[in-house]
């Protein structure tokens, strides 16, 4: 029987082998960094380290960042910073995840929806004119998008955003560790990390904030990460992220070979009447958002894990139903939501795995058609 195949990696990527090691020595070592004795100054001493290793992986300085729960709150957290800064209007991109999206609609502000085109790219000539007409917002544009992988003009927005005093917010969980980042050539004000995306722990993030860009406190006590976050930090997993970013950084040359085999089961399903979303943009090495009229989200999911093949649906929700893609409905393709699957590889994926997973999915596409015939 052939080993199962996990390419679910936007869900979450396997945790590196670096990553768990610095867990492990982390928990060993015990102590709070906040302590003045030996064991405190070492728990330091790898919170330190962390920083400075996920600063590089952004082109960032070390005092730059703050280590937060998770993508989720340092996104809440760079929002909230930039509403605080005096923004009183959000503008957010169609194609957002929820964590963006909801708290958004959660400030109590006016939230504007800045549309995509046919591929998912940000429309900038609406940004354009919506912030000179009403300028001083925070505009929300993530980096790369999760499910079908394309990434947005983000520096082309940060030039609209500064120059009408705006705040630019930057959703860039999917994207670090996949594509090289580099944050003064984006110009983002504030810029969202995860560590479970990149073969981290999970349960850490980061918030990456520019110089003259002001974090704000949400969460009070103690005086930990500068003043911006209290409570005593979570060592083992910040360990975890920093060792998971170096390995990301090394890593990013072998992880763009995966655009190759991305393209070689693109080309295979399409071969059989698939669509392939976001296929004219820039898109995320290893990320596949595709469509089979007639073939649900759901069904395609839950065939291909009993067939030892791990993908995901084009939007999951907690509880772990399946709902139509919004980001392929903001594509304008709302005819293609309830059918679209992400196929997503990560550090440990190989040309095997996606040839295997095409293999699967057609097979069970012909068996598929055989019962149909059948039935008729």
């Amino acid at each position: 029987m052939s080993a199962a195949v996990y390419l679910d990696c936007n869900a979450t990527a396997p945790v590196r082998p670096e990553a768990a090691e610095a867990v492990a020595r982390a928990l060993a070592a015990g102590g709070n960094p906040s302590s003045v004795h030996a064991s405190g100054r070492s728990a330091r001493g790898r919170v330190d380290q962390a920083r400075t290793d996920v600063a590089a992986l952004i082109g960032a300085t070390a005092a730059d960042v703050t280590f937060v729960s998770g993508g989720t709150e340092a996104n809440a957290l760079g929002m909230a910073s930039a509403i605080a800064d005096g923004c009183g209007r959000i503008i957010v991109s169609a194609v957002e995840h929820d964590a963006v999206r909801e708290a958004a609609l959660a400030s109590g502000l006016a939230v504007e929806i800045l549309p995509v085109d046919g591929d998912g790219v940000a429309d900038l000539a609406w940004l354009e004119r919506a912030l000179v007409s009403r300028p001083r917002a925070v505009v929300c544009l993530m980096l790369a998008n999760n499910e079908a992988g394309v990434i947005q003009p983000v520096a082309r927005a940060a030039g609209l955003v500064r120059a009408t005093g705006g705040w630019l917010h930057v959703d860039a969980v999917q994207a670090a560790g996949k594509i090289a980042i580099d944050v003064a050539v984006l110009g983002a004000d504030t810029l969202a990390l995860s560590a479970h995306k990149l073969g981290g722990p999970q349960g850490v993030g980061a918030l990456f904030a520019a110089p003259g860009a002001a974090v704000t406190r949400r969460q009070h006590g103690g005086g930990q990460e500068r003043g911006r976050r209290a409570g005593t930090e979570n060592v083992p997993g910040i360990a975890g992220f920093g060792a998971a970013a170096r390995a990301a950084a090394r890593d990013l040359p072998g992880l763009a070979a995966q655009a190759d085999w991305r393209d070689a089961l693109a080309d295979r399903l399409a071969d059989e009447g698939a669509e392939i979303l976001g296929v004219e943009a820039p898109r995320l090495p290893q990320t596949l958002c595709v469509a089979m009229p007639g073939w649900s989200s759901e069904t395609q999911v839950m065939t291909l894990d009993l067939a030892g093949v791990m993908i995901s649906a084009g939007a999951a929700c907690s509880s772990g139903k399946v709902k139509p893609s919004g980001v392929v409905e903001a594509m304008g393709r709302a005819d293609l939501a309830p059918y679209a699957i992400r196929v997503s590889g990560g550090w440990p994926s190989t040309r095997d795995d996606w040839r295997r997973c095409g293999d699967v999915w057609l097979d069970l596409l012909a068996a598929r058609a055989a019962r149909a015939r059948k039935v008729a």
